[in-house]
């Protein structure tokens, strides 16, 4: 019995080149959105199986609103009541802004535990995971928010109604824009304690040499040039006007416009800086 032995033909090879033509290395803008959405599902999912990442959001609108309210109102405004219209939109915008360095803190936390290393890999838009995580904290904002201006109308604050929904909305928004500076600093820096530290040392100057808390006038010649160019000072001044009676001024329109600029140039950087270094 014999056995006859079929060498088979040798295959052709396959190219590097013919693989990375048939590779989509694309993602439209609709498939963009819907990852970064599901990116935000991930960062909901953590807020709900970690409930004490809400507790600064909770607790320190209603502590702030307190101390600010009772402390300063009598020697600025006279009187307490006086003092609300002036001093619930700064801390509403001071509150919601300071919020948004822990977008910079978990996003380095993240990225020291390796979670980052795997979404690189998967065949997403790199964009997806830093704006999920983002706009995961919007929902941090969204609360901050609403504690505040309740905390102002429990006080005696009356908003009005249409105009107090308008400067939420437009907090929220602007906070989104600036916790793009803080996901860049996520990803340069190397421990979420320095991304902390220096955060808060940029914020805080920010926050409080502004109109937020006193009266322009108030302050020295040389101070109120710079609080008058000062981007948080236009925030406060916008949330101040709609909430008054729902005047939507220019100083809206110059912080939507400031927004903007601010994620067209550090979501980019911060992109660029979490591909080479998370």
């Amino acid at each position: 019995m014999t056995t006859t032995l079929h060498r088979t033909s040798a295959t052709s090879a396959i190219t590097t080149r013919e693989v990375r033509d048939k590779v989509k290395t694309s993602v439209s803008l609709a498939e963009t959105v819907r990852q970064s959405f599901t990116m935000a599902y991930r960062g909901v999912l953590k807020i709900r199986h970690n409930p004490e990442q809400l507790f600064d959001v909770t607790l320190q609108p209603i502590i702030f609103t307190l101390m600010f309210t009772y402390i300063f109102g009598g020697a600025i405004s006279g009187n307490i009541h006086s003092y609300l219209p002036v001093i619930i939109p700064g801390i509403m915008v001071q509150t919601v802004i300071t919020t948004s360095i822990v977008t910079g803190t978990q996003l380095r936390e993240d990225m020291d535990k390796g979670v980052f290393d795997r979404f690189r890999a998967l065949p997403i838009a790199r964009i997806s995971p830093l704006a999920g995580a983002l706009l995961a904290d919007m929902i941090r904002y969204l609360i901050a928010t609403t504690l505040t201006i309740v905390m102002g109308i429990i006080m005696g604050w009356r908003p009005d109604a249409l105009g107090a929904v308008g400067a939420a909305l437009l907090v929220i928004v602007c906070s989104f824009a600036i916790s793009w500076i803080f996901a860049l600093m996520g990803c340069l820096m190397s421990k979420a304690s320095a991304v902390q530290g220096i955060s808060m040392l940029i914020l805080f100057p920010l926050t409080f040499m502004s109109n937020a808390f006193v009266p322009v006038s108030t302050m020295p010649g040389w101070l109120q040039g710079f609080v008058n160019v000062n981007p948080i000072s236009h925030l406060v001044t916008a949330v101040r006007e709609l909430t008054a009676n729902g005047h939507i001024g220019i100083h809206v329109v110059w912080s939507l416009i400031g927004a903007a600029l601010i994620t067209a140039v550090f979501a980019p950087l911060a992109v660029r800086a979490y591909m080479r270094n998370a």
